[in-house]
């Protein structure tokens, strides 16, 4: 069974080895550079999870989750992010938009596919 996980960061290194990491583990994997381009995914796909990065060019993680938590079909997928940032104003940002974890970057690949199981139900 294919869980599909769309994964947001503008760097393509990161965003490869997020996307790697979860692949190797049996999630399927759509990728997205900016949360402009992540909300126009998720309007042709239904993801189990997001895993995004908080800055972003265009629109940056928390106005993502704003935006993609604005659609009703959309509220029960979780949003966790993964970031550089560890200020805890952002953090209360992201939790007030709908996210219901943060992790800093860099990551353990481990405890990324720990907590993409837990959210997913894996």
């Amino acid at each position: 069974m294919m869980r599909p996980i769309l994964v947001v960061d503008d760097s393509p290194s990161v965003r490869n080895m997020i996307a790697s990491t979860l692949k190797t583990a049996g999630y399927a994997v759509e990728t997205a550079q900016d949360g402009q381009e992540a909300l126009e995914a998720t309007r042709r796909t239904s993801f189990r999870a997001v895993i995004t990065d908080q800055n972003m060019p265009r629109l940056d993680g928390v106005s993502f989750c704003e935006a993609f938590r604005s659609r009703p079909e959309n509220r029960g997928i979780p949003v966790v992010f993964l970031s550089t940032e560890s200020e805890d104003s952002i953090k209360q940002r992201a939790r007030a938009a709908g996210a219901i974890g943060w992790m800093t970057k860099p990551f353990d690949q481990a405890q990324l596919l720990s907590v993409v199981g837990k959210v997913v139900g894996a």
